[in-house]
């Protein structure tokens, strides 16, 4: 019996040729396309956001927002107590370069005295090329900080994409999806990452508040660095299937040499 003209354009459709792939892939390799999807969407996400601030037609919603965090009758004072203001400044710290550093550098040290020292290189490898990409963003769109009220933070460079932002994302989640890596249970991994992401979340929102950042810079922050530790932990799941880094579950390796020769 001859398939219909109907069938025919059925199994010609777009949807029905992805179909028809994704059942011959492997669970890795699906992994792969739904992480890469993912990854694509922020990026347009990014750019999109980067296109409407250039434009200036984030500028009334901006203000608008930044405005909402101050006394209506005195635009230098935070809302809330002082209290609040001084614990949105212990919160903008962790993204910071320098507890960043320090973070990393303990992380890294620790992996590579666990006889992980592949995956120490990786880790310095991730945050490095995320300072760098959001480094060179910065100077790329050069967008001016904040004047509509006085900031409550020093700052040294260009406003867009937020560096804090951006760098609490790369940093915390990356350390956050290693760290679930090495467990079993679904409840750990679920509460490891949920403190990885309120952390971005805590930094992102004392930027906007200390009025440094516009909340489109906090956005996009989030976004790149979303992005960002997405592309790293699969590139981390791609290296460990293929022996590049150790795997998944740490094994009982000297610390002297990481070899796990006595």
């Amino acid at each position: 019996m001859q398939p219909s003209r109907e069938d025919s354009r059925h199994r010609w459709h777009p949807i029905a040729i992805a179909r028809a792939l994704l059942s011959r892939a492997s669970g890795a390799e699906r992994l792969t396309l739904v992480v890469l999807g993912g990854v694509a969407t922020l990026a347009l996400l990014f750019a999109k956001i980067a296109e409407e601030v250039m434009e200036g037609e984030t500028g009334g919603l901006d203000r608008k927002l930044l405005l909402m965090l101050r006394d209506p009758s005195n635009p230098a004072d935070p809302i809330g107590p002082r209290w609040l203001e001084e614990m949105m400044r212990d919160f903008t710290a962790l993204g910071g370069i320098a507890v960043v550093m320090l973070l990393v550098a303990g992380v890294c040290g620790f992996l590579a005295l666990t006889g992980r020292r592949r995956t120490a290189l990786l880790v310095l490898a991730a945050i490095a090329g995320g300072t760098l990409l959001s480094t060179a963003l910065k100077y790329g769109f050069s967008r001016p900080r904040p004047e509509l009220v006085p900031h409550g933070s020093i700052v040294y460079t260009s406003s867009f994409p937020s560096g804090h932002s951006t760098m609490s994302a790369v940093v915390y989640l990356t350390l956050g999806a290693l760290l679930a890596r090495t467990q079993s249970s679904l409840g750990v991994k679920l509460y490891v990452m949920g403190a990885a992401a309120l952390l971005t979340l805590l930094v992102g929102v004392s930027r906007v508040y200390l009025g440094v950042h516009w909340p489109t810079d906090v956005l996009a922050g989030w976004v790149l660095g979303s992005a960002w530790a997405v592309l790293c932990w699969l590139a981390m799941i791609w290296l460990q299937d293929h022996g590049q880094v150790e795997p998944e579950t740490a094994t009982d390796a000297d610390p002297t040499d990481g070899t796990g020769v006595a």
